[in-house]
């Protein structure tokens, strides 16, 4: 085989893995739109302890099913808008940012915690700096949050997530955001409900 043939062949290996990648990134982009307008058409509300009629508020009640769209998260000063679903495993944060499990809902009192991927949807939060507003709309109500400090943390260091006397947002993401791999750090973005 000679060494031209050998090129070609090269070249053809590498466009068609060219044209692999650009399929593959135009699947993704389209699936974020996709589910970026599923919430404009049909917004789930969450099944709440209390909210299904039920006399007793201590009953316990299922909550909604991993994948559900629970509303929308908006940081104007960093651009970033993204879909917020039930559950944080990797299925559900490929699709937009996620509801933790175990933390308040929106419309509750105490830390609500809502992670997201930070090569994807919570990238622009690299940018987001204490005071800039947030806001977290569900089906019945737009919630408008107030950045009120941003850390870095161990993954171990689930404090960030402990229960709050007062209503908070928690946004939890890898960290560096440039790294390549599993990032060894999590950078925390915590949010004070404003009075309406």
């Amino acid at each position: 085989m000679k060494k031209h043939d050998v090129l070609r062949w090269i070249e053809r290996a590498l466009f068609a893995m060219g044209l692999a990648l650009a399929a593959w990134c135009a699947a993704v982009l389209l699936e974020a739109q996709f589910h970026r307008q599923l919430f404009v058409t049909r917004i789930a509300a969450p099944v709440l302890p209390g909210d299904s009629g039920d006399t007793d508020a201590h009953a316990p009640s299922a909550g909604p099913a991993a994948g559900t769209l629970l509303g929308h998260l908006d940081a104007p000063s960093v651009q970033m808008s993204a879909a917020v679903l039930e559950g944080s495993d990797d299925g559900t944060l490929s699709r937009g940012a996620g509801h933790i499990e175990d933390t308040p809902f929106p419309g509750q009192s105490g830390n609500i915690g809502i992670a997201g991927h930070r090569d994807t949807i919570f990238r622009p939060l690299r940018d987001i700096k204490v005071g800039d507003p947030l806001t977290l709309t569900t089906a019945d109500h737009t919630y408008s949050y107030r950045v009120s400090r941003t850390l870095i943390v161990d993954p171990d260091d689930g404090y960030v997530l402990d229960p709050t006397g007062e209503p908070t947002l928690t946004l939890v993401t890898c960290y560096p955001f440039e790294y390549v791999g599993h990032a060894p750090k999590r950078f925390i973005v915590q949010a004070a409900l404003q009075a309406p």
